[in-house]
């Protein structure tokens, strides 16, 4: 009897305390549909909502306006606005091509229409391009128009797998013409739930479609080629290493993979063990280990895209700020995957002097009949020593050896954003940082810098700029080419040997004397001075030496728009606002060690021993000395040595 009162009380109990709960939660949370990325996966979404209470912050940048809690639930970084920007005009240019062939013509917000220029033209000519024109087109036919925000049946299906706060989906359904489909996927279902919000309140919401799910699970889902993305947008938070094998695999043919990497520290050659098992090669810590992280990067996207007899080539890569950005198309087909080998190369530095030496992994060649004979490369390139310096060799690689930009497509990204700057916020860093890499040299990989050649012999230099108008001359006069990098503000990118460049410094070091008798005889720099230069260079300076974006102006490196500018902290469930956290950041750093003792406890804490001075006569300190001289102390020993009776010995205290 006690036990079915007991069953009943704690049953009407929980049915109160439901219907409680019930009530308390029907206040504030809106009735949402619920998740279907999550019903696929066989499971709910969590409840991770606020109330209206917790604080919120919106963000308008560009077409879009976004709302996310200010506390570090959902990952979203300022800084990176420059990474969208130019993702929506790469986006923007390359539906332009593909929709191109389809006869669609796209228009762009903001963006003027070409001007009809009148010329006399024959009769044949008129003929010719009135035929031309139409062609693919039936007598009343208009060509069609894909606008922005409309729709377009024919367009492109665009995938966001770590799509945070849906920012960048929904910057691209508002800013780019020609989609089917925007897909915004997280694993998170706080970032999910918070892109339907901003779905709804920017009015996408037949374009951008939320997806919670693992993203590489979602991208093998969709390895059929009737279901592929032409677009892939991968921005994970450190390195997409775990993503490359899926997103290789979910691209349509000639499709755009647009993959960012924050893990710069690896790339860089802080960690070359790491490096080598995130991207299969080995890094090294360069001068030029910002271009050679893009080129690992392209490597490493080649290298799983071979596994599939697919291959990638590269449109753009951009190293920027704190993390590299590159935008490469996936094509299929077994005879171009043979040539990839021959498109890697492993790199000898040198430790001493920096020199660089390519070694390439396979070697092709033409054959009788049209044929390509595809064979081992010969090498090493480099002696054990270095021919310089005398000093040894590190090894890195391999990485990607060819051209990392198309200057075709990067030329026509640059003319649109010129044509339209008030398109984007930051229009005149792209437009600065794509004139630079107009003006690269495509075939030359990795570079030098003006500060490395200089302090590797110890000579004094004018200004950089003076230096780099010298250097770049003399260079120009020996017969060599030259540029500038964009990865790099004082980088030297030439396709001069070593021995070359090492001569020219030679003659540099001439006119300005460095003192031999300071240099050590195993120095890098007293070997390379020991020998005298074969080439005498010319370092009159050359108009074409200073290229045009240095002649300009132009606008390619960002000054730190805010405090603590730069990568932001991972994204955490129930996180401190992103501002306390920094703050409490700021205000703890290199105090968490023990606090300082005040100088009157330690003061008290020391006369609690004897002095040993005192206790052998020989302390001449008397009231000043910082130790007791009371046998009495707390801290003496109970026979320590009496102060009338300095000379008998007494064993010390411990």
């Amino acid at each position: 009897m006690i036990h079915a009162r007991t069953v009943l009380w704690l049953s009407l109990t929980l049915r109160s305390t439901r219907s409680l709960c019930r009530a308390h939660f029907g206040e504030w949370q809106p009735q949402r549909p619920p998740n279907p990325g999550a019903m696929e996966n066989g499971t709910l979404p969590c409840r991770e909502e606020r109330p209206p209470s917790a604080q919120e912050t919106t963000i308008t940048e560009g077409a879009a306006k976004i709302v996310f809690p200010s506390s570090n639930e959902v990952f979203y970084n300022p800084v990176q606005e420059f990474n969208r920007d130019l993702t929506c005009a790469v986006i923007t240019e390359f539906a332009r091509i593909q929709l191109g062939t389809k006869g669609i013509q796209i228009k762009v917000p903001g963006e003027k229409d070409l001007p009809k220029v009148v010329v006399n033209l024959s009769e044949q000519e008129e003929e010719k391009v009135e035929s031309k024109d139409g062609e693919n087109l039936t007598p009343g036919d208009q060509p069609q128009i894909a606008v922005v925000g409309e729709i377009c049946e024919e367009g492109l299906r665009v995938l966001e797998g770590l799509a945070a706060s849906g920012l960048r989906s929904i910057r691209f359904a508002r800013e780019v013409p020609g989609l089917r489909s925007v897909v915004a996927n997280d694993a998170s279902a706080r970032a999910v739930d918070l892109m339907r919000h901003n779905v709804q309140l920017n009015g996408v919401a037949h374009l951008v479609q939320p997806s919670q799910a693992d993203a590489r699970m979602l991208m093998y889902q969709h390895q059929k080629v009737s279901e592929r993305f032409d677009v892939i947008d991968l921005d994970p938070y450190g390195s997409p290493a775990p993503f490359l094998d899926a997103a290789v695999q979910a691209v349509s043919e000639g499709g755009l993979l647009c993959v960012t990497c924050t893990d710069m520290a690896v790339l860089a050659g802080n960690s070359g063990e790491t490096c080598y098992s995130k991207y299969g090669a080995m890094a090294l810590k360069s001068r030029a280990c910002h271009e050679m992280a893009l080129r690992i990067v392209l490597h490493s996207l080649d290298l799983r895209a071979n596994c599939y007899q697919r291959f990638v080539v590269p449109l753009l890569s951009i190293s920027a700020d704190f993390y590299v950005r590159v935008f490469v198309r996936i094509f299929t087909g077994q005879a171009k995957v043979k040539a990839s080998a021959s498109k890697q190369a492993l790199v000898f530095q040198c430790v001493g002097c920096g020199a660089l030496h390519l070694q390439r992994l396979g070697k092709a060649a033409g054959a009788a009949g049209g044929w390509v004979k595809f064979s081992a490369a010969c090498g090493p390139p480099v002696s054990p020593e270095c021919e310089h310096c005398g000093q040894r060799h590190q090894l890195g690689g391999p990485l990607w050896a060819e051209p990392i930009h198309n200057l075709d497509f990067v030329g026509r990204v640059l003319e649109a954003v010129s044509a339209n700057p008030g398109r984007f916020h930051t229009s005149e860093r792209i437009r600065g940082v794509l004139s630079v890499i107009t003006e690269e040299l495509p075939d030359v990989p990795l570079y030098y810098t003006l500060d490395q050649l200089s302090s590797t012999i110890h000579c004094n230099t004018p200004s950089l700029l003076q230096w780099a108008q010298a250097l770049g001359s003399a260079l120009l006069h020996a017969g060599f080419r030259v540029s500038l990098s964009h990865a790099c503000k004082n980088a030297v990118k030439t396709d001069a040997p070593s021995s070359a460049l090492w001569d020219i410094m030679r003659c540099w070091e001439k006119e300005c004397p460095v003192k031999r008798e300071r240099l050590s005889e195993t120095s890098p720099a007293f070997r390379i001075l020991s020998v005298e230069p074969r080439l005498q260079a010319n370092f009159t300076i050359r108009e074409d030496a200073n290229p045009s974006s240095r002649q300009r102006g132009l606008k390619r490196f960002q000054a730190n728009p805010e405090a603590n500018w730069g990568p932001r902290p991972r994204a955490r469930p129930g996180a401190k606002a992103a501002s306390e956290a920094l703050e409490r950041r700021r205000l703890l750093q290199n105090k968490r060690k023990e606090p300082a003792e005040d100088p009157a406890q330690r003061s008290a804490r020391l006369k609690t021993f004897l002095c040993k001075r005192f206790k052998e006569g020989t302390c001449q300190r008397g009231d000043q000395c910082c130790y007791s001289h009371s046998p009495s102390s707390p801290g003496a020993s109970a026979d320590a040595t009496p102060t009338d009776c300095p000379e008998t010995p007494q064993p010390e205290p411990p």
